[in-house]
C-alpha cells in the first residue's frame, strides 16, 4: 500500500526545542557568587579604625602594613588604632594625608598582611556592579552591593577645594564606612568611599582608584601632596559681553581678584584687587577651580603668563607660582 505524499500544507513538523535561558534563581545565584567572591578577596584587607573622636574603615593595600583610608577619618585625631577582621588590634601611625583628595596613608607593623589590589578606575563602566565594605556606626565588616551610578563626578572636599573623576554609587555608605573600598566582583579596588548626601539615599562617592593610587605613592615618598600657588582669594565672575567683544576673549567668565597676600607670587607679579584672571600658562581660566586645576607640583617655581582684565582692558602679567605652604 503506497502512502500519499506529504505535501507543504500537511506535514507535520517537530516542534524545535527552545534555548534554555537562565531563570531568576540562577541569575540572582550566579550574581551572589560574585558579591561573594569579591568579599572574600577584599575583606580580609579591610579594617576599622579607631581615632579617639570617631572612625572609620581602611584597606591594607601593601603586606607590610600600609593601610589606605579618608584623611578626615585620621586627621588630628590623636592616638589610632587599627582593628583586623579577625578582631586583633594594632597601634597605627600616620605617613601622610591630603585634605585637597580626602586621602591618607596610615601603617600598622606587619608583614604577609592580606591586601588589595587596585583596578584601573578608567575602566569602570556605569552598571557594573559595586561592592562597599566597611565599619558603619561601628559594624565592623558590613558589605553592601549596588551599582555604579556616573563616573567624572566632581565633589568639593572639607578643603574647599574641588575633586574630579569621583565615582558616584548607590552602594549604600554611612558614617564609619568612610575610607573603606569600593571593588568590583573580580575583588579589585576601584575607589575610596568618601561621601554620602544626607537625606537622600543612594548618592554615595568615592574616589577614583588612580587618584587614590597616585596621591598614595606620593604620600608614600613626601609625606604630604606638593601643589603650587600664586597667593590670590577670588569668586568667579561673568564678563560682560561688550568687555569680551572689545578684548576678544574667548572666554565667558573668569577669577574676581578679592585679594592678594602680601610677598606673595602675585603681588610679585603685579597682580592687583579687583584684576579678573582669564587665562594661565594660555589655558583659561574660567573659575576658581579652574585655577586650582593649574596649580600643579610642575608649576613650582616655573614662569607662566596671566591673562588679566584691568579697568576693562586686557593685560598679560607673569608669575612664578611657589610651593604651597603647609596648613
Amino acid at each position: 500500500m503506497r502512502l500519499p505524499a506529504l505535501s507543504p500544507y500537511n506535514r507535520t513538523v517537530a516542534p524545535q526545542r527552545e534555548r534554555s535561558q537562565p531563570d531568576d534563581d540562577e541569575l540572582l545565584d550566579a550574581y551572589s557568587q560574585a558579591v561573594i567572591r569579591a568579599v572574600e578577596i577584599v575583606g580580609p584587607a579591610v579594617v576599622k579604625i579607631d581615632a579617639g573622636r570617631g572612625g572609620g574603615s581602611g584597606v591594607l593595600f601593601t603586606p607590610d602594613g600600609l593601610i589606605l583610608t579618608n584623611s578626615h577619618v585620621v586627621a588630628d585625631a590623636g592616638p589610632l588604632a587599627v582593628v583586623m577582621p579577625d578582631g586583633h588590634s594594632s597601634r597605627a601611625d600616620v605617613v601622610g594625608h591630603d585634605t585637597d583628595t580626602d586621602l591618607a596613608v596610615i601603617r600598622i607593623d606587619g608583614t604577609a598582611l592580606p591586601w588589595a589590589t587596585f583596578g584601573d578606575s578608567r575602566r569602570v563602566r556605569v552598571g557594573q556592579v559595586a561592592i562597599a565594605i566597611g565599619n558603619p556606626y561601628g559594624f565592623q565588616h558590613s558589605v553592601a552591593a549596588g551599582v555604579v551610578s556616573a563616573l567624572g563626578r566632581s565633589l568639593r572636599s572639607r578643603s574647599g577645594r574641588l575633586m574630579d573623576d569621583v565615582v558616584q554609587t548607590d552602594a549604600a555608605l554611612n558614617p564609619g564606612n568612610s575610607g573603606g573600598p569600593l571593588v568590583t566582583t573580580r575583588g579589585e579596588v576601584i575607589g575610596v568611599n568618601t561621601a554620602m548626601i544626607l537625606p537622600a539615599q543612594g548618592l554615595c562617592f568615592a574616589i577614583a582608584s588612580n587618584t587614590a593610587r597616585f596621591v598614595a605613592a606620593r604620600l608614600i615618598r613626601d609625606g604630604r601632596i606638593r601643589r603650587s600657588y600664586i597667593g590670590v582669594a577670588g569668586q568667579n565672575v561673568p564678563i560682560p559681553r561688550a568687555v569680551a567683544r572689545a578684548n576678544q576673549l574667548a572666554v565667558s567668565s573668569g577669577v574676581f581678584v578679592v585679594s592678594v597676600e602680601p610677598d606673595s607670587p602675585a603681588a610679585t607679579a603685579g597682580l592687583r584687587d579687583g584684576d579678573v584672571l582669564l587665562t594661565f600658562a594660555g589655558e583659561p581660566v574660567t573659575g576658581v577651580d579652574d585655577l586650582h586645576r593649574h596649580l600643579t607640583d610642575d608649576r613650582i617655581g616655573v614662569a607662566a603668563t596671566l591673562a588679566i582684565l584691568r579697568a576693562a582692558r586686557r593685560v598679560q602679567l607673569t608669575v612664578v607660582p611657589a610651593e604651597k605652604p603647609l596648613g
